[in-house]
This record gives C-alpha cells, structure tokens and sequence, in this order.
C-alpha cells in the first residue's frame, strides 16, 4: 500500500450481533476505524484501529472555532457480493473544497479513496444486504491542536467511519419553506460541509419537525423567495416537461447524487435546467398544473419525493406520485448494486479483507 496503513483488528466482530432488518439509525458502529493525523505540515500514521472513544484536550480547536468539516457516502454490494463505493474521488474533491473555505489541510485524494477502500473492504460483513439500505461512511477532519486564539490550526485528525444504515424516508415527504432563518449567504459557507451550517440548522428544522412537517426548505437570505436547498438535500421540480434545480450559486451544496441525477435526467432525454427558482414560482405551478413532481437528492435519502410545502400563508400541493423519481431512484440503485451497466464510470470495487 504507498500510504503504508497499517490495521489493528479486533478479536471477535459484533456484526453477528446487528439484526440488518432493524438497524438504529445513527446509533450502530462498525468494528473499526480509519485515522490519520496531520502535524508539521504533513498527514502521518494512516491506521485502521478498534472503533473506540479519541482522547481530546479541552482546548482542541474544534471546539472553539468550528474548523470541522465532513463527508457523508455510502458503500455497496453488487450482485455477487463485493463491497462497491460510488464516485469515491468526488467525496475526496468535495471535502478538500471544504477545507480550503475552512482554513484546513487538504486529504490528498489517494489517501482518502485507500482509507475508504481499506476500512470498506475490512468491514464488508456490516453492509447490509437489504434493498435500500447500505454502509453509510463518515469522512471527517477536525483541529484537534490545543490553543485558545484565533487562527487555523496546526494539527489536525482525518477519521473514516461506518454505519449500517436502513432506508432514510418511507413515506412521502412534507417540507417547511422556512422565512426566519437562513442556511447560507453569499460569501459565507455554504459550499462547505462545515459541522457549523449543520449546528445552525437545528433549532428551524426542531420547529419544522414541531409544525408537522419533515425538513426545512431553505430560502434564500435576502429576499426569502429563492430555494437554495432541503435540509439534507437538493432539490429538483418538474415543471411541465422541464426539470429545474438550484443553480449553484455559493450558498448550495455541491451534492454527488445532485450532479448524478442530473446526469441521469439529461441521459433519460429530459430538459433539465440549473437555475435561479422562486416559491412563488412553484405556487403557480402548483395552481396551474403545472408542477408534475419534486424529489429531494442526497447521499443519505437518496431520492425522497416531496409531496407538499407548507408556508405561513398556506401550502403548496406538490405531487402524489413520483414516476420519473421513482424511475431515477431505481437506475441509481441498479448502478450502485451492479444490476445495471455502470456506463459512466461510478463505481469503485473494494477488494474484499479476510477477517
């Protein structure tokens, strides 16, 4: 291996003790995890250990001045049981685009694409093989230095992480366009993954959840009336026979599954536009009859289908059917599990590690 991991596994796996047809979210861990320190200027001592507590000083950075930023991906089995990753570099460029907004280091992108498939193919016994649910993967960095005073630090943690994780949404999805808060502004961070815009996004999504409804449509910080982005995703409208998103702008997320649905719509022959887009455009729509259908895209829903948008002044029917979500949501899937031809090039086998 040209980064030299070295790995230290446990002696007896809790795997066997995980029922995979209920599995707590955010909760379970696999056995092991991926860690790298960065100190001097360089990452050092790549290591794959026990999944265990991190020793921390109270003074470290992180917890100070927010300089933590994270990934979110998942790993895969394809039809004959090998673990896959999907567009593992573009998590690696997108991280790094993070920690240049951030003040932090960059993961060279080897070493994050072999600590992913070392950690993958260690733990491929805890990806489940349920349709729909899969290896969630957590890349993360944070300033681990000790020091009180405004500045970036000079050392930092990069940890890899896994979960088994089940179908994030059963049901239809109802989403607040909040009007109070705001995700992001221009020149601020929302391009970045940093742990901060999540922190800030809380409290708005608690009183979503409190009204009735499942995640925060995030407008825009000015006006209020552009969409930027779903609490935990892009967003996509079909309006007629064109599908619009979000342009990306600086205050939106650079989401994967966003550019690969995307590329998916445009191979299926439909009109898709990356555009500036209003509520009260799609109130009209909705009025018209216009507005056939939204579907949400993250790495953690994967295509959630939106059924309505609530608003002080009322609420937007959106659909109550997705054909064209639920087919982009079966061709992904199919090319995640190697039941369909990877024909864009996605996929990353994982070399499977004897336990």
């Amino acid at each position: 291996m040209s980064n030299n991991i070295s790995i230290t596994k446990v002696e007896t796996s809790k795997v066997d003790a995980l029922d995979f047809n209920n599995i707590p979210l955010g909760t379970t861990f696999t056995d092991h995890m991926f860690i790298c320190d960065y100190e001097k200027g360089e990452w050092t001592n790549p290591r794959i250990v026990p999944m265990g507590l991190i020793p921390t000083h109270p003074a470290a950075m992180a917890l100070h001045y927010g300089q933590a930023i994270f990934e979110g991906m998942k790993a895969y089995k394809d039809a004959n049981g090998e673990p896959m990753l999907f567009r593992p570099e573009q998590n690696a460029k997108r991280l790094n685009k993070s920690a240049d907004r951030m003040g932090m280091p960059n993961v060279p992108e080897a070493l994050f694409v072999e600590g992913l498939k070392e950690l993958v193919g260690l733990e491929h016994n805890w990806i489940p093989p349920q349709q729909g649910s899969a290896l969630y993967l957590r890349p993360f960095m944070y300033a681990d230095e000790p020091f009180i005073g405004m500045r970036a630090a000079t050392h930092y943690k990069f940890i890899i992480m896994a979960s088994p994780a089940g179908p994030f949404f059963s049901k239809r999805i109802k989403l607040w366009a909040e009007t109070q808060y705001i995700r992001a502004a221009h020149g601020g961070t929302g391009e970045a993954k940093a742990a901060g815009n999540y922190a800030a996004a809380i409290r708005p999504t608690e009183l979503a959840k409190a009204k009735g409804y499942d995640q925060v449509l995030w407008l825009d910080a000015i006006a209020h009336k552009y969409i930027q982005e779903v609490g935990t995703m892009n967003i996509f409208f079909k309006i007629g026979d064109e599908f619009i998103t979000p342009e990306l702008d600086g205050s939106v997320l650079h989401g994967i599954t966003r550019a690969s649905v995307l590329t998916l719509l445009k191979d299926m022959g439909y009109k898709v536009t990356e555009r500036k887009i209003t509520i009260d455009e799609i109130r009209n729509a909705s009025t018209s009859g216009t507005l056939k259908e939204a579907f949400g895209t993250g790495t953690a829903v994967g295509i959630a289908y939106i059924q309505a948008i609530g608003l002080e002044d009322g609420t937007i029917h959106v659909s109550d059917d997705s054909p064209v979500g639920l087919k982009v949501s079966a061709i992904l899937n199919a090319i995640k599990t190697g039941q369909q031809e990877d024909k864009f090039g996605w996929m990353t086998k994982v070399k499977k590690e004897l336990v």
